[in-house]
């Protein structure tokens, strides 16, 4: 600033104002020549302001929900929990995606083709204006991936939270759970199994036993979500096994993403909690193992040989090769070779006469040879596995074997094709034409012109449609057999076995609703266990991850919400109407 600027200081603020600005009583006296300039209301767009109140307004546990759900049994048996919750807290649990105020995606990583179904099913409910909760393996692993931002996710092990991220997504928030259930600094295998659910078929419960695995497999995407090995303790596997069995269920599925690691983090065996499962399970009911890989059974052999041969426990047992050739497996890291591999199916096979194994294979990994393959042919050939799953091989981002270079294309869909065309050249069951066998009936045929069954080694039947056989045990003879079932004509003048202690729950029906949750269901109070958690963490009865909203005493948050709501719409249309 010039130096002459300072030669005059101010005095006072005032002396700023020059003499040709007005004064003070100049400004008052020319109101009075102001004309008011009428301000015109857009009326219609005022209208559809007040139709679509505050977000915070939104009343929770009314509106209706659509559950979709990609993958694996472990991925279902979350979907049924998260159903249940919802449900059990007031929302309506619906089949149709149109009608839906939310869309709740539970997704699956396996392979690129359900991630793609998945990312395609939030575009198509984003451009349909629903509101969207994200669920499974492919957010838990990438949650930072493009198409996931500014959507809310509720991880794997915090399906227990599941009504928390609901409301909240309802009211316009974005929220994410993605920490680990951890109990004394230990992980945990997930949320409790005590939870409500849903479950998709009522004569069907699945069981999680534990969560993630003890491999590093090149390949899988899963191992970013599900972590390592973490299982749940015997006693609430057994109570879980009791508590469906009062429900009406009779077939119990034992599901995890290895159940021959089970135990190995908690000191305990997979032996071990089949002998106490196998305890608890009426007759004519029965128990299906879930998928093992190779290492961890070897040393159980002679036990699981007792046990799949025992009475309530179908002699089935799903065992991966996913290849056999030693050069290809040491490249997954799959920690066996296929020496391996046939030791268990030979050995189980001597043991347990029929027994069903079912197994994967991986077309076109990378390093695969034309002599890998040939090798792998083989093997279909010399055991004729029943039930095989056949997979193209594709590169999951962030694994190592998606940085080795590819099998081209072209040669990885020959191998795929050429593999299908040589299982579907054999028919297991034509043998079995005119066997009589008895068959636990439990759904319905995708195309509704029979029901399905299964025999003691997990084979699928179709038995005529008699409601009269539903979720029974019926005696069939054999007449007919194709690539993946067997026709059978139930036996005249048969027992029809009832297993189920219970009458199963309807369709929809919310199962686990004990007496501690039906008093806060009713009551709107929880009553505290002694020495249970209280505040953040307690849980709804003892199940869920958070104290529940609604347990307010004296009328609890619905009440309130409806009251803050009404406030919230009252002060909008003041302020509106305000010039």
């Amino acid at each position: 600033m010039p130096a002459a600027s300072c030669d005059s200081p101010l005095a006072d603020i005032e002396d700023i104002v020059s003499r040709e600005d007005s004064k003070p009583q100049d400004r008052y006296f020319s109101r009075k020549n102001i004309v008011p300039k009428v301000r015109i209301r857009n009326t219609q767009k005022c209208l559809q302001e007040e139709d679509d109140p505050p977000s915070d307004s939104t009343i929770p546990g009314i509106q209706k929900i659509w559950i979709r759900t990609w993958g694996c049994s472990h991925n279902n048996s979350d979907g049924e929990y998260m159903a249940g919750q919802l449900a059990a807290y007031g929302y309506k649990i619906t089949e149709n995606p149109s009608e839906a105020d939310l869309w709740l995606l539970n997704s699956c990583t396996v392979k690129n083709p359900a991630e793609d179904h998945f990312r395609n099913s939030i575009k198509k409910a984003q451009e349909e204006d629903k509101k969207v909760v994200l669920a499974g393996c492919v957010p838990q692993a990438q949650p930072r991936q493009d198409y996931l931002k500014g959507l809310s996710i509720i991880g794997v092990q915090q399906i227990d939270r599941v009504v928390e991220v609901v409301e909240e997504t309802i009211k316009g928030h974005s929220v994410r759970l993605l920490g680990q259930k951890k109990s004394n600094g230990k992980r945990l295998g997930g949320a409790r199994l005590d939870l409500p659910k849903i479950r998709k078929n009522p004569l069907i419960e699945i069981i999680s036993i534990n969560t993630g695995c003890l491999n590093a497999c090149t390949y899988c995407k899963t191992k970013h979500a599900r972590g390592n090995l973490a299982s749940y303790p015997i006693d609430e596997l057994v109570d879980r096994a009791k508590q469906s069995f009062q429900e009406g269920v009779c077939e119990i599925w034992l599901t995890s993403e290895d159940t021959g690691a089970y135990g190995r983090d908690i000191g305990t065996d997979l032996p071990t909690l089949l002998w106490k499962l196998v305890e608890v399970i009426p007759e004519g009911a029965m128990l299906r193992l879930g998928m093992t890989n190779p290492p961890y059974i070897l040393e159980h052999l002679e036990e699981m040989a007792k046990i799949l041969n025992h009475p309530r426990v179908y002699a089935f047992l799903h065992i991966p090769v996913q290849s056999a050739s030693d050069s290809v497996l040491m490249e997954m890291k799959r920690e066996y070779c296929v020496a391996d591999f046939k030791r268990v199916v030979d050995f189980l096979k001597e043991k347990v006469p029929g027994l069903t194994i079912a197994t994967d294979i991986i077309c076109g990994f990378p390093g695969e040879t034309d002599q890998d393959f040939q090798d792998t042919l083989k093997l279909v050939e010399d055991y004729k596995f029943p039930s095989l799953f056949i997979n193209q091989f594709y590169p999951r981002p962030g694994t190592p074997a998606a940085k080795i270079q590819q099998v081209p294309a072209h040669v990885k869909k020959q191998r795929t094709k050429d593999l299908s065309q040589l299982f579907h050249s054999y028919n297991p069951y034509d043998h079995k034409i005119g066997e009589r066998q008895q068959v636990l009936v439990t759904e319905e045929s995708f195309d509704s012109k029979f029901y399905v069954a299964h025999n003691q080694f997990y084979e699928q039947v179709l038995v005529p449609k008699n409601p009269m056989f539903m979720g029974k045990m019926v005696e069939v003879d054999i007449y007919e057999s194709g690539k993946h079932f067997m026709k059978g004509q139930p036996v005249s003048n048969a027992k029809v076995y009832t297993p189920s202690i219970s009458k199963p729950l309807a369709k929809g029906e919310v199962s686990g609703l004990t007496e501690e949750f039906r008093h806060v269901l009713e009551n709107g109070t929880r009553r505290e266990a002694p020495g249970s958690a209280k505040g953040l963490g307690a849980g709804l009865g003892p199940r869920t991850g958070f104290q529940m909203p609604w347990m307010l005493p004296d009328g609890g948050l619905k009440t309130l919400s409806v009251a803050l709501a009404l406030l919230a719409l009252l002060i909008a249309f003041f302020m509106k109407t305000q010039p």
